[in-house]
């Protein structure tokens, strides 16, 4: 089945696009937070801060650097709250920390993705988490194979908002940009994929309200499910 749209690939977000963002992500910041204060003697409180999180409402706030920073970003803002760690020693711990943590996919994944690759479509993933972080989430839910292209902030093409990370997708799988899409939850995936010379989707299971995604997106969805009709125009 083709779509009748002209395109050729899609390229998604991992966390808040095909993962919801606040059932996979905000119990484990909360238990990160609680092992860096029993570890360092830091008020979880200033740690909370720190990373712009609500610890009344265990909820990670709309700013926090939690939500599209890359691994990096999020280590040196939680790193302002203890004085003295080694950031290269606390980054490594977010990684490893982060990779067997429970996921929730927005969409049963495997027969939304064999859908899309029955159409004929290339799949990539980029995320401003590691890559290995990302392997082992994909991994986890069944759907690496899934893929013909997985990034991360590290793997060598920079990070989001910058395009470079999803020309790389298109140039890994043979299509030009123009027949490419980028599906996110956050304005740094769209702005990413504008830039790129893409079509984006704004998608509503991480923290961004539609009104953020709009400017940037060429539809906003209720999640990655409703692809399927769009590309059917």
């Amino acid at each position: 089945m083709k779509s009748t749209r002209d395109i050729g690939g899609i390229v998604f977000d991992k966390d808040g696009t095909l993962f919801d963002f606040h059932t996979t992500w905000a119990s484990w910041a909360m238990r990160l937070m609680q092992s860096l204060s029993d570890a360092h003697g830091v008020p979880i409180q200033h740690l909370a801060d720190a990373a712009d999180f609500d610890l009344g409402s265990e909820r990670i706030n709309p700013t926090s650097a939690l939500i599209a920073a890359t691994n990096r970003e999020c280590a040196e803002a939680l790193a302002t709250a203890i004085p003295g760690i080694d950031i290269d020693v606390l980054e490594h711990e977010m990684m490893i920390s982060s990779a067997d943590v429970p996921l929730a996919p927005s969409v049963p994944l495997e027969p939304f993705l064999n859908g899309l690759r029955s159409r004929g479509l290339r799949l990539g993933v980029m995320t401003n988490d590691t890559e290995y972080g990302a392997r082992a989430h994909l991994s986890s839910a069944g759907v690496l194979e899934r893929f013909d292209f997985v990034a991360g902030f590290d793997s060598g093409h920079g990070a989001k908002p910058a395009p470079g990370p999803l020309l790389a997708f298109a140039h890994a799988v043979g299509i030009a940009p123009e027949t490419a899409v980028m599906v996110g939850d956050s304005t740094h995936d769209l702005i990413a994929g504008r830039r790129a010379g893409m079509h984006t989707i704004g998608v509503l299971t991480g923290i961004a309200e539609r009104e953020d995604l709009l400017p940037h997106a060429d539809v906003v969805l209720p999640d990655i499910g409703h692809i399927p009709a769009w590309l059917d125009g």
